[in-house]
């Protein structure tokens, strides 16, 4: 397909989901540094070994694939041109994506209480990572909570159709990335943790 060929409306689409890939694709690139550093300082004498992960970033992961489902519904209600069920479940997406980074923060807590610190004099290599790790994926989901309120808003306007859901379909693909990325650190951590 030549990409120069269609209406404007439809190379600005191209152009916008290939500056959304884009974007992913650096996001992977970074995320994949950080988990190879981890792998690399697994083999660190002051690596610690048989950690076991706080039981809130497992809850945390059933709630973002939820989330990914109940956006899907959105998107299909969306299409269909029902706007009104499509706004409801955009914000159950949004509880979902809040209460995702509430339960993070307190698997965090969940680490500190067991001793583990980012940094400081009882902090260690490995915690330090998953703590860094996790932190960055909540500053992410944050800005996948800002591109969803700005569906929602688009949607509550009237802005989309069945004809009309560009801003919708760029929403939630990162929103499915942001998804899938926790679920392979989630794995990752606990296979190489």
């Amino acid at each position: 397909m030549d990409l120069t060929q269609g209406t404007n409306k439809e190379k600005k689409a191209r152009a916008k989901k290939m500056m959304l890939w884009f974007g992913i694709a650096s996001l992977l690139m970074g995320f994949a540094g950080w988990t190879s550093a981890y792998i690399v300082s697994s083999s660190r004498a002051d690596w610690l070994k048989d950690f076991v992960l706080p039981s809130a970033f497992l809850l945390s992961t059933a709630i973002i694939i939820l989330s990914s489902g109940t956006y899907i519904l959105a998107k299909k209600a969306i299409r269909a041109n029902n706007a009104g069920l499509g706004t409801k479940w955009l914000f159950l997406t949004l509880i979902l994506g809040i209460a995702f980074i509430i339960i993070q923060f307190s698997g965090f807590s969940q680490l500190i209480e067991q001793g583990y610190y980012f940094t400081g004099p009882t902090s260690n290599i490995t915690m330090s990572y998953i703590f860094l790790i996790a932190a960055v994926h909540i500053v992410h989901v944050i800005s996948g909570l800002i591109s969803l309120l700005v569906v929602l808003y688009n949607n509550i306007r009237g802005n989309y159709s069945a004809n009309n859901i560009l801003g919708v379909e760029l929403g939630i693909t990162f929103w499915h990335f942001l998804d899938l990325l926790w679920v392979y650190l989630i794995l990752f951590f606990y296979f190489f943790g």
